[in-house]
């Protein structure tokens, strides 16, 4: 779960009692607000995570999972967005970056 579709990537689970995903071939669209308050992941029009960047719970996942012994890891407070796939067919269209 810590992986799939919508999840903040080895961090934080998407809520899959609200996540709806369209099936392959269809798109699906994503909005995922990020302020030093709060972040929030909305797929397909639903909210479907949120949590506090580098808050003590995010501070605590991060030391204790995937990302323990790389010491840059959410770091940077502002740089270059990456897109990632896992070898498998996969699309973007109509991105759009605005700063809040």
């Amino acid at each position: 779960p810590l992986q799939q579709t919508a999840a903040d990537y080895a961090m934080y689970v998407a809520d899959d009692e609200v996540k709806e995903l369209n099936p392959a071939g269809e798109w699906n669209t994503t909005r995922i607000i990020f302020t030093p308050e709060q972040v929030e992941h909305w797929l397909n029009g639903k909210k479907v995570l949120s949590f506090v960047p580098w808050s003590d719970d995010w501070v605590e996942r991060k030391n204790n999972g995937k990302w323990k012994d790389f010491p840059d890891y959410g770091k940077f407070k502002k740089g270059y967005i990456g897109l990632q796939d896992h070898d498998s067919p996969l699309w973007f269209r109509n991105i759009k970056v605005k700063r809040l």
